[in-house]
């Protein structure tokens, strides 16, 4: 396994509290994607949900940095969830119709997430495959 690019992104809660309550579904659907939204909405603490996914998001990006081939919207990103809890990312394209792509030397995009009541924290890795050395 090889790191090709990494990212870390913490955030208060209230921001993304008061971002919510300042521009309602403005800022949600400009940041989140439907799945996101419904999924989030069953949560006993949605507010501490939606920031690890904005975190999540942001980790992202900072692991991408300036590859012309990343994504250009927080949208564009995905956090879902497997059967088992744990986060992985989709990538969507830009006008939303169909997904992104991974760049061909990247193999996952591997996040973790976690919150508590005042701030969430994200972070993400770029895999890359293992590049054999010559000999």
């Amino acid at each position: 396994m090889k790191i090709l690019g990494n990212g870390v992104d913490i955030v208060e809660v209230g921001r993304i509290r008061k971002s919510i309550q300042k521009w309602g579904k403005n800022f949600l659907s400009k940041v989140f994607t439907p799945r996101e939204l419904r999924y989030v909405r069953r949560k006993k603490n949605r507010f501490e949900s939606l920031a690890a996914r904005f975190a999540t998001k942001e980790a992202v990006v900072k692991a991408f940095g300036e590859r012309e081939d990343r994504p250009s919207s927080l949208r564009q990103i995905e956090v879902v969830n497997t059967k088992e809890g744990v986060p992985k990312i989709v990538l969507h394209a830009p006008n939303g119709k169909g997904s992104l792509q991974l760049p061909k030397e990247v193999v996952e995009v591997v996040v973790s997430m976690s919150h508590s009541k005042s701030y969430a924290v994200g972070t993400a890795l770029l895999i890359g495959k293992e590049t054999r050395k010559k000999r």
